[in-house]
Order: structure tokens, then sequence, then C-alpha cells
């Protein structure tokens, strides 16, 4: 477990998503023995002092990051379901310059991209990619979206495209949650890591600290989508 670190980690200040309370979350990890943690709240940067303070406390390593939402074409596109949300992206800030940049790239997203959610495009990432990782994400990423619509064409493309904003700064990720169409997606993006030469993670989409949080976690997402 010490060798393990959570780099897809969402907190109460994912709103109405996570359930996990930064204070709590962080004598979790340092009891675990973990020397570090991430976070990667949807959209927004809002728990990083928390998140710090709390890691210095426990004696763990923050890595500050985000679940950014990359728009299907340009941020200022905003009519139409299709430009509602946006494809996931992990973003892990690994310098003083990455945690600028992603300080960037999080803000342009509501000042310039919000449409439902706060929104950037690649146009923005590549701009602001200095001192930034980058991660496939979770199945609503673009390239697990791709895989999932059986377009293996459009996974490559999509794949390029990052590989030549992030170098060798961008990663496969794979996660295992028992859903039925998440192991296909992890055989395929085995196959592209094989193709490409590239490194993958493995990573749990974490939503809250224990087992029993879980039915916490169902009635913040029954207050988020209203069912």
């Amino acid at each position: 477990m010490t060798e393990f670190t959570h780099l897809h980690v969402h907190t109460n200040f994912s709103i109405l998503d996570g359930a996990a309370r930064i204070d709590v979350m962080m004598k979790k990890v340092a009891d675990s023995g973990m020397k570090a943690l991430a976070i990667t709240d949807h959209g927004n940067m809002y728990g990083v002092m928390h998140f710090t303070q709390a890691a210095k406390k426990h004696g763990v390593k923050p890595i500050i990051g985000c679940e950014v939402y990359v728009a299907e074409g340009s941020r200022f596109e905003k009519k139409g379901k299709e430009d509602r949300s946006g494809y996931h992206l992990i973003l892990l800030a690994k310098n003083k310059k990455g945690y600028e940049n992603l300080s960037r790239i999080v803000s342009i997203g509501y000042l310039e991209g919000f449409y439902y959610t706060p929104r950037i495009d690649k146009e923005t990432l590549q701009k602001y990619s200095e001192g930034i990782i980058a991660s496939s994400a979770c199945l609503g990423g673009e390239i697990p979206q791709a895989l999932m619509n059986g377009d293996m064409k459009k996974a490559e493309e999509v794949l390029e495209e990052f590989l030549m904003i992030f170098k060798d700064d961008f990663y496969l990720e794979l996660q295992r949650h028992g859903l039925e169409e998440q192991e296909p997606v992890n055989q395929q993006l085995l196959k592209m890591a094989e193709k490409y030469n590239l490194k993958v993670i493995a990573s749990n989409d974490c939503h809250y600290i224990n087992a029993e949080d879980s039915k916490a976690h169902d009635i913040l997402i029954c207050l988020q989508t209203g069912k």
C-alpha cells in the first residue's frame, strides 16, 4: 500500500460529486503509510490551500491537479447538447511552472469556456502545457470514449494530439471499478501503450474515503442529477 499513490481523487470540492473531506482523507493517507497524494477535483482548484496545509500537517507530499473538461472543438462554442460538458482529462502540476499554468488553464475554463461546466480546449492546453503531466482519465476521457464507440482510429488520433502537446508527460490511465465496459477499454489502452511505447498509470476514480461512505456519495449524485 505504501508504494501506491492515488493520482485521481475528488474531494468535497468536486461539488455534488466528491464526498471525501480533505482533513479526514489526509489522516487516512498518513495512517496507511502513503507518502504522496494528488487531488483532481472537477474543473476547479478550490481545495488546493486546504489540501496543501493538511498534507504538510500529516507529512504527505501534495500533488496538485485537476480533472478538466476539454471541449469537443473550441471553448468558445456554446450551443447545443454536444458542447455542454466536454471530455475529462487529468492534469497534474509537476513543478512551480506547472502549478502556474494549471491555474491559468482552470481560470480560462471559467472566464472563457464556461457552458454548463468550465471547459477548456486543446489550444489552451498547447499554450500552457509546460510543467504539466496529463493522463487520459476515466471512461469520460476522449480516448476511452472513442474506444467505447469502437473507433480505434479516432482514439489514436486523439492520443497523437495529446502526445504533441504534452510529449513524454502524457500517460494512458487504467482503472478497474467492476464496470462491464471498463475491461475492454483497458485492454485497448494497453495495446495503444505497446504500439506507441508509452507508460501507463493505474488509478482509482476516488470520490469518497471508506466503503461505508458510498451511501452518502449516492445521495450527492442524486442531488446533482435530480434522480
